[in-house]
């Protein structure tokens, strides 16, 4: 494995997924605000250091972070990624932010000798906990190959969207129908539990019928119906997610009122000092808003 790699974002997601590239035996280089996840990294056989040189020494550079927001300070400026990157050096871009940012990136990057490519994560944090995650990779066929063996390190399937930038972009619409569906999900579980139904046969119901989902029988099953809402994604990431969303539908003139509905719901969510729970918690919200018993499925249900 000739490329040493930079990691930049130790976060929930960022943390398993350096932490799969150790075991697999990259030669990684990790960066965190966070000392704990550095340090843990550093105890499985990673190095640490300041953007600069980490830049310097590392030919493909992963940043996974919160927003363009930290992306942007990150890959920008005087201590930044690109001002440090050697020529031919890849910036892999992990995070979920704005297409617009990401091209800006790319131009700059193109325009100092860099190439960048756009490669979220799709699925839950305990699939990048065991190396299970999805990535929609915007980049040349050139840089896939390059950064192909670390996304088989990671995770199990690659979807190749298109040039960079198109990563994003898909991610953003998937992200869409999740965090909407999510919504859905909590609404139709807090009616349920308002007409006293018996929850294990309503979603016997749902799950059999075309009203099923993914985040219905993936997430809620194993999450909030099970009583658990630590995050794996969290309500304040959602609402991001539904930012980006809209103000990218504005730019291209999408009409997508639901998207702003689901948009409020989750800002009523935050505002109501939620924004930490996992966001199949919208459940437990909208039945505390209602004042009705939190959906929960016997001890041993299962979906079937």
């Amino acid at each position: 494995m000739a490329d040493k790699i930079g990691f930049i974002g130790l976060g929930r997601m960022g943390k398993p997924m350096a932490a799969n590239l150790v075991k697999k035996g990259f030669a990684l280089v990790v960066h965190d605000l966070n000392q704990t996840a550095v340090k843990d990294l550093v105890a499985m056989g990673a190095q640490s250091a300041q953007v600069p040189e980490l830049a310097r020494d590392c030919s493909i550079i992963v940043t996974m972070l919160p927003s363009s927001v930290e992306v942007e300070q990150t890959a920008l400026g005087e201590g930044g990624i690109f001002a440090h990157a050697q020529p031919g050096s890849i910036l892999m871009d992990m995070s979920t932010i704005d297409p617009l940012a990401t091209d800006r990136l790319a131009q700059q990057a193109a325009a100092k000798g860099l190439s960048m490519v756009d490669a979220p994560v799709g699925r839950l944090a305990e699939h990048a906990d065991r190396g299970e995650s999805l990535f929609m990779v915007g980049a040349s066929d050139a840089d896939l190959a390059r950064v192909q063996p670390l996304l088989n390190a990671m995770g199990t399937t690659t979807h190749h969207c298109g040039p960079v930038g198109t990563g994003g972009r898909t991610k953003l619409v998937n992200n869409y129908l999740a965090v909407t569906l999510t919504q859905v999900n909590a609404e139709a579980l807090a009616l349920s539990q308002r007409f006293g139904l018996d929850i294990g046969k309503t979603l016997q119901v749902l799950l059999g019928t075309s009203a099923t989902n993914g985040q219905l029988r993936m997430n809620f099953a194993n999450k909030v119906l099970l009583g658990d809402t630590t995050p794996g994604f969290t309500i304040d990431l959602a609402h991001k997610d539904m930012s980006l969303v809209i103000a990218a539908a504005h730019a291209s003139k999408v009409p997508m009122p639901v998207a702003a509905a689901v948009h409020e719901s989750y800002s009523l969510a935050r505002a109501s000092q939620h924004g930490g729970l996992d966001f199949s918690g919208m459940a437990d919200v909208l039945c505390g808003l209602a004042g009705i018993d939190k959906p929960r499925v016997p001890k041993g249900w299962t979906p079937g």
